[in-house]
């Protein structure tokens, strides 16, 4: 096992140390899989920061529970506390009916119509602000909770603009799985065409070795290594590239967020993001060799 291993890493230090007397090209082709890596990266972690955006700004997003006309002020104050107090409530107020008269009076311009009603006819509101942390899906069963309160007429979230925002996204998100994949062909093309140049001007070198008896594996490893090679560099250059794309925007997205008063920050590359991006990219570097090995050595034969 120690030699099997201690084989492997001079194969690996051999195909390393071939790309790195060809620095040109190896940049160049490092480069194209990096931006082609970074594409797919770039807008999955773009997609993540909108998703966070939609409920992170505070007091956008509020319910509005109509008491019934039997409430009196006192339990709706009460049932106000009790409702700040729950989980998933960020805040809770309690809007008399005498308040909401007379905040529909200044809105509406019919303040003088509104004078000549002998009844106030608008209810008692609590308004509900749910907390930035929680998902739609829990949004939606908080509210079908508050709905089956006995005091609560009616619940109504505000939540149209939020409903379109995630029904685009979810759109997206799935153009952005379909470029990921085309990205993912296109690099294992690049490392494919790459290798197969490296086995043309290698030629005449692994007639001789199967001349001398070397099988198909030993033949096969230092283009496999010289795939997972590309693959590592490339993915190495694509977090470069998006690292440099969220510095770049920290800045700007700061002053937007601080427009609105939210306290959003522009999230980039976690350690899990980073790790699945290298695998990613070692593992179609990888792939992309082995493809155009199998389907390339078995024409090199000895004559």
């Amino acid at each position: 096992m120690g030699k099997y291993l201690q084989r492997h890493l001079q194969t690996a230090l051999f195909s390393l140390g071939k790309l790195y007397r060809r620095p040109v090209a190896t940049v160049l082709t490092a480069t194209v899989i990096g931006i082609t890596l970074a594409l797919p990266a770039g807008l999955h972690l773009m997609m993540q920061n909108v998703n966070s955006v939609g409920y992170s700004w505070e007091g956008t997003l509020k319910a509005s529970l109509f008491l019934n006309k039997s409430v009196d002020e006192a339990a709706g104050q009460a049932l106000a506390r009790r409702l700040q107090s729950e989980d998933g409530v960020a805040n809770a107020q309690y809007i008399s009916r005498a308040q909401a008269l007379e905040e529909f009076k200044a809105l509406s311009g019919f303040g003088q119509a509104l004078d000549l009603l002998n009844d106030n006819p608008l209810p008692a509101v609590i308004v509900v602000q749910p907390r930035t942390t929680q998902t739609p899906e829990q949004i939606d069963s908080m509210m079908r909770k508050l709905s089956a309160i006995p005091e609560v007429e009616q619940a109504k979230l505000d939540q149209q603009w939020l409903d379109r925002l995630f029904a685009i996204l979810s759109i997206v998100q799935r153009g952005v799985l379909i470029i990921a994949l085309l990205l993912a062909v296109a690099v294992v093309l690049t490392v494919g065409n790459t290798i197969r140049l490296d086995i043309e001007n290698r030629r005449d070198e692994i007639v001789i070795m199967k001349l001398v008896g070397a099988s198909d594996a030993f033949v096969r490893r230092p283009f496999l290594y010289t795939g997972f090679w590309y693959g590592l560099l490339g993915a190495f250059v694509a977090f470069v590239f998006v690292t440099a794309a969220v510095i770049l925007l920290a800045g700007p997205a700061a002053k937007l967020s601080g427009l609105y008063q939210s306290s959003f920050v522009l999230q980039g590359l976690g350690f899990s993001q980073t790790l699945l991006l290298f695998a990613v990219g070692v593992g179609l570097g990888w792939f992309g060799a082995f493809w155009t090995v199998a389907r390339h050595l078995g024409s090199v034969v000895p004559r």
